[in-house]
């Protein structure tokens, strides 16, 4: 795999250069009722604690949510969104240089996130439940993590048929709203609607096939349930699986990995970063 570096344009003058080097986003969930971590950072201080020394262990973005994602999660209001997390991200825009995302499918709390420090809003909606989310990503110029989902929905049986259906529309929606390309990776949504073991094994098999979008791209496998059928283990003993997709999907052209254990991550990327770049050598001598 060779990689074409890329700046992400983000929010506040903020670019992360994405390509030669694996990215790490680490999840802050400051939620009671998260499917792994629910409620281990539920506190402003307790999430700040936890974003530290996820910088800490190398990770190159922070990732705040207010509301589980989980199947079956309870839906909570803005407003309970808003006050779990804006705190968050005041302090962290305050006293780190950290590179901020909100993990949020609603324009206004995305609003007031940019507002407070963030630089990247996170949609597990891909711009579809809230469109005018992709309007204020166009007027503070943040970054935009667009994600594949079929909850809702009824999705093609072809999986990657079916994320190019959904996120074409998403990107109609970006384009229509004023978008700067520059700003936009795509997530095909690991576990999102995806039921079967063999739903997400396809997606990683072919995930290659995600780069005739265009765009950078995004894996979010931490901890998900399909790595519990396949390795016997509870959620918060899934890092080890992790690690190993997070490897794989790289070694497949994945830019940015969303982890909840960023050092296990760090580590398994790093030689995945450095096969990479023995196979580019090898190449190279071959081409000579």
């Amino acid at each position: 795999m060779t990689f074409k570096t890329v700046a992400w344009q983000l929010a506040h003058g903020r670019a992360l250069d994405l390509g030669a080097t694996a990215r790490l986003m680490a999840i802050v969930n400051v939620t009671p009722d998260s499917f792994s971590d629910g409620g281990a950072h539920a506190s402003v201080e307790q999430a700040v604690e936890h974003a530290r020394l996820c910088l800490e262990e190398g990770a190159d973005i922070l990732d705040i949510g207010g509301e589980s994602t989980r199947p079956g999660a309870s839906p909570v209001s803005a407003q309970q969104e808003q006050d779990r997390i804006l705190p968050v991200i005041e302090r962290l825009a305050r006293d780190t240089d950290a590179l901020i995302s909100v993990d949020t499918y609603r324009a206004e709390t995305a609003r007031l996130a940019i507002a407070a420090g963030a630089h990247i809003i996170n949609d597990v909606y891909g711009l579809q439940k809230e469109p005018d989310i992709a309007k204020v990503a166009a007027a503070t110029g943040a970054g935009a993590c667009v994600m594949h989902t079929g909850r809702g929905r009824h999705a093609l049986a072809d999986v990657i048929a079916d994320q190019f259906d959904y996120l074409n529309r998403s990107l109609q929606i970006a384009q229509a709203a004023g978008m700067a390309p520059s700003t936009i990776v795509l997530d095909p949504g690991f576990g999102f609607a995806k039921e079967t073991v063999e739903e997400n094994l396809q997606l990683m098999a072919r995930f290659e096939e995600l780069h005739g979008f265009g765009y950078p791209l995004l894996a979010g496998t931490s901890r998900k349930r399909f790595l519990g059928t396949l390795t016997g283990r509870a959620a918060a003993e899934r890092d080890a699986a992790t690690a190993a997709t997070s490897a794989l999907l790289r070694l497949k052209g994945a830019a940015i990995f969303r982890v909840h254990n960023v050092a296990i991550n760090r580590d398994a990327l790093a030689v995945a970063d450095a096969m990479i770049t023995a196979q580019s050598l090898v190449q190279e001598g071959r081409s000579a």
